[in-house]
């Protein structure tokens, strides 16, 4: 037999059991009773406070919104691979504020701040401005401040602020600035399609209403207009009415400049990124065009290995080696001129195999293929060639996507100045405001986050404006446009950079004076732009 083993202090006899039964349960008050007395429940809250286990502590209202604050403002950490630096479309901005003020978050900047930042060519799609005074002034401005902003954009008014503003929301003058410093021109404009970026945007405008899809006459007519605002913008580049303008397709994006920007006296087109196919293709139409960044990769590497070879070469005479180990030259992928005379004087010319011209020449263009789809494979058109490249691509066939969500749309044109068949549109803005962790506690953090295609001349416009506004400090966290990074590639060599002053191009004198300077950042874009004591300093 299994003898079962009492617990103390339990009674089994039956006699309890059914005492415990028959025993009515703790009840609390009726309905009716508590809506006579509403505190009647708390009559048996010591009875039913032993049975009953201990509540989690409640913090107080302060404490949980700091702690709510404290969860939101935590930032994405390079420890964590799963979470990206950079905050999704739905994701709140602030998520990054504790890197832009953390010490340990600093970045490496120029040694000595400069009273200018140098030209990004690059479009930006983000830009995170923080800062310790408000942003209040940036929102709700009145019926009269708009008008005022789009008036003074399209009259080209060049406004002039005064170092601080010390009542940014009273001060009028500031706030149509920034409204002015927020207007671009589009085209094509299909307000249900995100026309930017176009470039891996496939996924966005997937299950949009396209209705050209399938009806060639509807594409054909939009390319007709397209074609119309394209010679309109570039007839404005060439009179010097334009200062630039972007041309962005499913599959490359083009940076027209005019005569007098980047350094170059002449007008000039940056198409990245690009392939073997249309490199052809452009070589075919006639238009002369070089690859600046593949060019400087091959120079840089020859010499590097002609130095190299300088330094074997002292060596091996300092340590009494031959002179003809010493000679030997390296194995080079460009010897391979087609010459097979060697194989003749071994006799064995009709028992090898030769290649054949196709693969000759595949093999001498293997570094050229090698950079299709990347930064290198930028390629740059001067001069009168940028005409011919107008014609070209508007009869190229790779420009507009054949099938796809976005098949039969035209490219996107982006211009600071009004053109034919252009739509004005504005960046959108919204100021946020949150706390940050610091090292000894926390402090107040003010946002301003701009979204949309944001052209170059419209960052620099955004920090003439803050600068006054935000008492000459602020931080700028911008989110390029990887693919248009590479146009911070020189417009021309260096031996013939011109500044060569432009006329009123619908822009402000600084700005253009900013854009007229060579680029320096070859085929990044600034990552972080700080403003202290009115001088920047910035990180690539």
């Amino acid at each position: 037999l299994r003898l079962k083993r009492k617990r103390p202090g339990r009674r089994s006899d039956p006699a309890a059991i059914a005492e415990a039964a028959a025993a009515p349960a703790p009840r609390g008050p009726s309905a009716a009773a508590r809506r006579r007395n509403p505190f009647s429940s708390l009559d048996n809250a010591p009875q039913r406070a032993a049975a009953a286990p201990p509540p989690p502590p409640v913090l107080p209202l302060c404490c949980a919104l700091c702690c709510s604050y404290i969860q939101f403002l935590e930032p994405a950490c390079e420890e964590k691979p799963s979470r990206s630096v950079e905050p999704a479309e739905s994701s709140d901005i602030l998520a990054l504020s504790k890197d832009l003020h953390s010490p340990l978050a600093v970045p490496k900047v120029p040694s000595s701040p400069r009273p200018e930042f140098p030209a990004d060519w690059s479009i930006k799609t983000r830009v995170l401005f923080m800062s310790s005074q408000p942003f209040s002034w940036a929102e709700h401005l009145k019926a009269q401040e708009e008008a005022q902003g789009f008036a003074q954009h399209c009259r080209a008014t060049e406004t002039t602020l005064p170092r601080s503003v010390q009542e940014p929301r009273l001060c009028t003058e500031l706030r149509c600035a920034f409204q002015q410093s927020l207007v671009y021109w589009l085209h094509p404009s299909l307000p249900w399609l995100p026309l930017f970026p176009r470039i891996g945007a496939d996924r966005k405008i997937a299950g949009k209403a396209c209705p050209w899809a399938r009806d060639e006459a509807l594409q054909q007519v939009l390319m007709s207009d397209w074609s119309v605002s394209f010679t309109s913008l570039y007839n404005l580049l060439r009179a010097r009415l334009c200062p630039y303008f972007y041309v962005c397709s499913a599959q490359f994006s083009v940076l027209f400049r005019a005569a007098g920007l980047a350094g170059s006296d002449v007008p000039t087109a940056a198409i990245a990124p690009t392939t073997r196919g249309l490199r052809e293709a452009m070589r075919s139409e006639g238009i002369e065009f070089s690859l600046p960044l593949l060019e400087e990769s091959r120079t840089r590497k020859q010499k590097n290995s002609e130095e190299s070879l300088e330094t074997e070469t002292a060596d091996s005479l300092g340590g009494g080696s031959s002179a003809e180990d010493a000679g030997e030259p390296a194995p080079s992928d460009d010897d391979d001129d087609g010459s097979f005379s060697w194989l003749e004087e071994m006799g064995v010319q009709d028992k090898v195999k030769k290649p054949d011209t196709i693969s000759i020449q595949l093999r001498k263009e293997k570094h050229e293929v090698q950079v299709d789809h990347r930064p290198e494979s930028l390629v740059l058109v001067r001069g009168s060639n940028t005409f011919t490249l107008l014609n070209f691509l508007i009869s190229c066939r790779s420009l507009v996507a054949v099938a796809g969500p976005q098949a039969g749309l035209p490219p996107t044109l982006l211009s600071p100045v009004a053109f034919r068949g252009g739509t004005m549109q504005t960046l959108k803005a919204r100021s946020i405001s949150g706390r940050a962790r610091v090292q000894g506690g926390f402090e107040d953090v003010f946002s301003l986050e701009v979204l949309g295609p944001i052209l170059p001349h419209a960052l620099h416009a955004l920090t003439l404006v803050l600068g006054p506004a935000q008492r000459g400090a602020f931080r700028a966290l911008l989110s390029p446009h990887e693919p248009s990074a590479a146009f911070n590639t020189r417009a021309a060599p260096p031996q013939e950079a011109v500044h060569r002053d432009l006329p009123a191009c619908g822009l402000h004198p600084k700005t253009l004076d900013q854009l007229s300077q060579c680029p320096t950042l070859g085929k990044s874009s600034i990552r972080l732009l700080e403003m202290k004591d009115y001088a920047y300093t910035w990180k690539a």
